[in-house]
């Protein structure tokens, strides 16, 4: 299961509740040479700027997960591909755990189920990352691009292509491939404990609508809650 593979990570989140259907785990890799303008996880791009984890630890991750009945692993970034051989073993490892017969199906039936995002289009991929992601259900291709803003779920922008890779992908994506998210299916706000300096550090997962962040931040403001370092900005 290439278990001494070690993958470098921004972070991890569960339960995640966006980027992908149900309750899930989040793991967001460290690194991105492709610098798209308007990225809202500037901090994610610098290759030294995280923490090496092995794979292991991200696999027990996932197995707690599981067994609290999480219904999919969404692997985004940073850019997942610039690490091929630990997200392979990342994802051939998650492949295998959900294959376990204490594993609960998801509500339509199917396993739990594996979503990578990459910002690379299908023929820019090498063929090491091709391999790396065989065992992925789907996978969301494409650059984002500020400037072609979309309310498609789970794309940030319309370039951005859905691509269901095998039955269990064709099933739980087939119906959200042209589907437009609903108003909870934003952007997912998670507070953490206070720190010592007296702020509270905050999370977004998922992907805002145009303008969405600068309405968080001016909002914040107006109710004695500056934000302060946002990863949207340099």
């Amino acid at each position: 299961m290439d278990k001494a593979e070690r993958l470098d990570v921004s972070g991890v989140h569960l339960p995640l509740l966006a980027l992908g259907p149900g309750v899930r785990l989040g793991v967001w890799t460290q690194g991105c040479p492709l610098a798209c303008p308007g990225c809202m996880s500037r901090h994610t791009w610098d290759p030294s700027g995280g923490t090496r984890v092995p794979v292991a630890e991200l696999l027990e991750l996932w197995e707690r997960a599981l067994r609290h009945g999480a219904q999919g692993i969404t692997v985004s970034g940073g850019e997942p591909c610039e690490q091929p051989a630990p997200l392979g073993a990342l994802l051939r490892g998650a492949d295998v755990l959900r294959g376990e017969s204490w594993v609960r199906p998801a509500p339509d039936g199917g396993a739990p189920d594996l979503l990578v995002y990459t910002g690379y289009e299908e023929d820019e991929l090498t063929a090491e990352q091709r391999e790396a992601l065989a065992p992925a259900d789907a996978v969301v291709t494409g650059r984002f691009r500020i400037a072609e803003p979309t309310d498609l779920v789970w794309r940030g922008s319309a370039n951005q292509r859905m691509l269901p890779r095998t039955e269990l992908g064709r099933l739980r994506y087939g119906p959200h491939l042209t589907r437009e998210r609903e108003r909870h299916e934003g952007l997912q706000v998670v507070v953490g404990r206070r720190a010592a300096d007296g702020t509270w550090p905050t999370r977004w997962y998922g992907i805002p609508r145009p303008g969405e962040l600068a309405r968080w931040k001016r909002e914040g403001a107006q109710h004695g809650l500056p934000v302060s370092s946002p990863s949207w900005r340099p």
